[in-house]
């Protein structure tokens, strides 16, 4: 697994290559974050799209849960596709809340209602 260092200059790669445009109203920016961040359910949160009245909207990478998730053997190609992944995964919630839509959060609730339903069949 890369340093939290060499992740950020990934990040920073990636988020360099994306229009400007998605940037708008993102006044918090990226952050690459050491934490580590599970769900209620106990599942890694790779990242998250926030607004925040003291801190605006901004996207939160947490490296400590990719290191979890992916290993201390992921590739760096590996790892650069999963940031990217992440980062346009979050990036649509953005573009979602400033249209005033929710479908990919909604989208997201589906897949974890139906990770709930498994978990409770396989306990049975």
């Amino acid at each position: 697994m890369m340093t939290i260092d060499e992740a950020h200059e990934i990040l920073e790669e990636i988020a360099e290559e994306l229009p400007c445009e998605f940037y708008k109203h993102l006044n918090g920016g990226i952050l690459l974050l050491p934490d580590v961040k599970k769900s209620p359910e106990n599942l890694y949160i790779l990242g998250e799209y926030t607004t925040s009245s003291s801190m605006g909207r901004y996207i939160a990478i947490y490296y400590g849960s990719f290191e979890c998730v992916f290993g201390k053997d992921a590739t760096t190609e590996k790892i650069t596709k999963e940031l990217k992944s992440t980062l346009l995964h979050e990036f649509t919630h953005h573009f979602e809340c400033l249209a005033g839509d929710n479908s990919l959060e909604k989208e997201d609730e589906r897949k974890l209602e139906e990770y709930r339903r498994k978990k409770r069949h396989i306990r049975r």
